[in-house]
């Protein structure tokens, strides 16, 4: 038990301390229904176009590599009575399941389960972009908006052994249900 929260504290330590872990920028207010956008890694270069289709019935958002190959789909799940959004690979299969696990005074709690592996729990401010995701008790993804001075961008961090369309697709799938009329 002692080893492997040491392990997790370190584990830790090497993501807070940039080891093996990628930045990318997204643009808070663009995530409306039916706009497009990018989003740049850390260099400014665009790395994924995310598609939001409007005129639908459940909010769908596609995103898509540099090269216009679809990698995820994030859309609502109709009737559901607790939030959530689903998210699918490229062929259409389910790869993950984002929802807001409890409400809470001081802040939500989501989660994220994912098909073909260990869930996600996403932990700090989503409403503020001020949140970590982690597995296990590490975290594989940080969201904040500290690292920029534009008011509506905030910035992604995700380490090296986490898929990074599901991560940037649940953020963005947290942001649409957190930011509904945004």
């Amino acid at each position: 038990m002692f080893e492997e929260r040491r392990a997790r504290r370190q584990a830790n330590r090497a993501f807070d301390h940039g080891e093996g872990v990628t930045r990318y920028q997204m643009h808070q207010k663009v995530l409306a229904i039916g706009d497009d956008y990018w989003i740049d890694d850390d260099s400014g270069d665009h790395v994924y176009k995310v598609d939001g289709k409007a005129m639908r019935l459940r909010k769908t958002f596609h995103i898509e590599d540099r090269t216009g190959h679809r990698v995820a789909t994030v859309q609502g799940r109709a009737l559901r009575i607790k939030d959530s959004m689903e998210i699918e690979d490229a062929d259409g299969k389910r790869i993950a399941m984002v929802k807001k696990a409890l409400i809470n005074p001081l802040r939500d709690r989501w989660h994220i389960e994912q098909a073909d592996g260990p869930d996600l729990d996403v932990h700090g401010n989503v409403l503020d972009h001020e949140y970590t995701i982690e597995r296990d008790g590490r975290k594989v993804a940080e969201v904040s908006k500290k690292w920029f001075r534009l008011r509506d961008t905030y910035g992604l961090e995700i380490g090296p052994d986490a898929d990074h369309a599901t991560v940037l697709a649940a953020a963005i799938a947290i942001d649409a249900m957190t930011h509904p009329g945004d």
